[in-house]
């Protein structure tokens, strides 16, 4: 998976961030590398990413199975993080991706066990951007993936313990809903059971 080349005098202003550092204990091994439609889920959530030119860096947070997931999986196009504390939780994970961006205006952020997020959902998260903080996609209003952080609650991320990701500054007027419908499936696959459902 390969991008254009960003040109050295353009400044990156929104990066992307995919989660992708736990162990899978459910699913019973490293859901990264199930395969979806003959490749692994996280190369469907790096495709979607790819895909939306506005969005560079992307940086692929890894922590267990690392070696594994390096080896098996076409992470091409994207920055590669292991993050040494991942059993702390995705807190540690979120960390260890801002640490890699850089100076970014924003960051969007997606999960690897979540195929079906669309670059169109992605792209339409990052239209969403206006005064507030943050924007948070939603589903029949249920918060979900993808979401936006900008510069001001990067720098809170540092604060966050635990395995809730950015819940914590999620919370407030300065967090602008988004409600995608049926624009796209958030199907997390935490099972074999959940990934053969989906492939039926």
């Amino acid at each position: 998976m390969t991008r254009p080349p960003r040109a050295a005098e353009e400044a990156p202003e929104v990066g992307g961030i995919i989660l992708a550092a736990g162990e899978g204990r459910r699913f019973g091994g490293p859901k990264q590398l199930a395969l979806l439609d003959g490749r692994p889920l996280i190369e469907h959530a790096l495709q979607a990413m790819l895909a939306v030119p506005a969005i560079d860096p992307v940086v692929v947070v890894l922590g267990a199975h690392a070696d594994r997931i390096r080896a098996e999986a076409d992470l091409g196009g994207a920055d590669v993080v292991v993050c040494a504390d991942w059993a702390d939780g995705q807190s540690a994970s979120l960390q260890a991706g801002v640490g890699v961006l850089g100076d970014v205006e924003a960051a969007v952020i997606t999960l690897a066990d979540q195929p079906f997020i669309t670059p169109q959902v992605i792209a339409g998260v990052l239209e969403q951007r206006g005064r507030q903080l943050a924007v948070r996609a939603t589903y029949d209003g249920r918060p979900g993936h993808p979401v936006l952080l900008e510069r001001r609650l990067l720098d809170h991320v540092s604060e966050l313990e635990g395995d809730i990701g950015a819940r914590k500054l999620l919370v407030g007027p300065h967090v602008r809903p988004w409600e995608v419908g049926r624009l796209c499936d958030p199907t997390d696959i935490d099972t074999p059971e959940r990934l053969q459902e989906v492939q039926s």
